[in-house]
């Protein structure tokens, strides 16, 4: 699993650069967004929350962001470009595509442990914001494909549609996730347990045809 993120520079609500504090009270301000809307809801979450939870006041918050519908929309932006980038730097150690996939989900894996969150966000933005939802899917989609086609042509795997290979190979490790990652009894820091980890990256070798 890859994809590469695009590089990030944030802006305030008329969308002007930020200065270093400015940036500092943005991320608090998405850092609490996630919590409260994770918790709440879109519809239950309200600027008050989130603003109580950042610990900022509800005048700051206008100064990044126009409404909660923008921050929720940026929210799913900021977790799919970290997640990522949690998948591209933990696949580039890989050495062949086998290595690659196994690297990457484990990437995928670890940040969707710390942030459980995204998978509730990404469900909302079904509802909320459809868009937001497609475009999600579609970067790492994008970035998927074209470490696909390489490896194609590099003979390690089977000849295939890519956009097919990477939408499969993303619904298998979204589910793979929410069985073990959020539906899990166990207290956090969850994880996919090895032998559930190993069955899944057989599978995936074998139906890509990925030499070792």
């Amino acid at each position: 699993m890859t994809a590469t993120p695009e590089a990030e520079v944030p802006t305030n609500a008329r969308g002007a650069p930020l200065s270093k504090r400015g940036e500092r009270t943005r991320r608090k301000l998405l850092d609490a967004a996630e919590q409260v809307f994770a918790e709440l809801g879109y519809y239950e979450a309200s600027i008050v929350k989130i603003t109580e939870a950042a610990g900022v006041s509800q005048g700051t918050f206008y100064i990044y962001f126009e409404s909660k519908q923008q921050i929720f929309d940026e929210l799913v932006a900021d977790l799919n470009r970290r997640v990522r980038h949690a998948m591209s730097e933990a696949a580039k150690k890989g050495r062949t595509r086998a290595e690659r996939e196994r690297l990457g989900f484990a990437g995928y894996f670890r940040f969707t442990a710390e942030h459980p969150a995204l998978y509730r966000i990404i469900r909302q933005a079904e509802f909320v914001s459809p868009d937001a939802m497609r475009r999600h899917y579609a970067k790492i989609a994008e970035g998927y494909m074209e470490g696909l086609r390489q490896a194609m042509d590099d003979g390690e795997i089977v000849r295939a549609d890519p956009e097919v290979l990477a939408y499969a190979l993303m619904g298998i490790g979204e589910l793979i996730g929410m069985r073990w990652i959020l539906w899990d009894d166990k207290q956090p820091p969850r994880q996919v347990p090895e032998d559930v980890f190993e069955e899944m990256h057989r599978f995936i070798t074998r139906g890509l045809g990925a030499t070792a």
